[in-house]
């Protein structure tokens, strides 16, 4: 499923994106999951014709993950690049997502490359590397996820120019869910209606809503021979919870709607 170069806008984010691409300038994505930060990353990789090297961040990624480190190889200590050096030499876009789940140290050593310096130092092999033309930093993060608990400093964020993406809205979500599975439209119009109430009803208490991703995932079901309920139940409900009683109130809703 080659879906890469599909991509709704909802706030200008492609022409936001393009401009900062053409001005230098790192941006930061920030919304909800399977909004489309990765989509729209993917998209514009393509747009531009630029190589793009995904970094999935996590508590664990730590700046020699990024950098690089010495390696053992054929009985010979070599250097290897890391992910964000190979993309400063490649003169691709790097693309840090859940940026804020980093160690402190890899916010700490994007520093000279988000500012005037475009930059990279070295210090194990004793190299600077400049960013040039084409090399662009996009991360991104989910700050409801987050619920202040590792928050993206106000000093790093304004390093970035910041975009908020969110879900689209109806019509248009059951038009890329369409665009994407090709299954009826009429079927992808009550998936965005379940996403749109899911989004929308208290009491659920759930640590994630139901992401633009679950809906396409539902159809791609339906399109291979399940039927539209149970597609739901077990592409959304099982998907965002593990409580059963949350999960039978889902289920029932989404009885409710298609």
């Amino acid at each position: 499923m080659n879906n890469q170069s599909i991509f709704y806008s909802n706030q200008n984010e492609a022409q936001i994106f393009e401009t900062c691409y053409r001005a230098q300038l790192p941006l930061l994505l920030k919304g909800p999951t399977g909004c489309g930060k990765s989509q729209l990353v993917e998209h514009m990789a393509q747009k531009l014709n630029q190589e793009l090297i995904k970094v999935s961040c996590n508590e664990d990624t730590n700046a020699a993950d990024l950098f690089g480190r010495y390696v053992l190889k054929s009985g010979e200590t070599i250097w290897q690049d890391g992910p964000m050096t190979r993309a400063v030499r490649k003169n691709c876009i790097l693309y840090l997502d859940e940026f804020a789940e980093a160690r402190e140290d890899v916010i700490v050593a994007l520093h000279s490359l988000t500012d005037h310096r475009r930059e990279i130092y070295l210090d194990k092999i004793n190299e600077t590397i400049k960013a040039q033309n084409g090399f662009m930093l996009v991360a991104s993060y989910n700050p409801g996820y987050q619920r202040g608990l590792k928050e993206i400093k106000p000093s790093t964020k304004q390093r970035f120019v910041s975009v908020s993406m969110n879900y689209l809205d109806q019509n248009r979500e059951s038009e890329l869910i369409n665009q994407l599975t090709h299954v009826d439209l009429s079927v992808c119009s009550k998936l965005s209606r379940i996403g749109f109430e899911i989004r929308h009803k208290e009491g659920l208490l759930l640590k994630e809503t139901v992401s633009t991703r679950l809906l396409v995932n539902a159809a791609y079901l339906i399109k291979n021979g399940l039927k539209p309920r149970k597609a739901c139940h077990i592409a959304i409900a099982e998907s965002l919870s593990d409580d059963r009683d949350t999960v039978t109130s889902l289920n029932d809703f989404i009885n409710l709607l298609i």
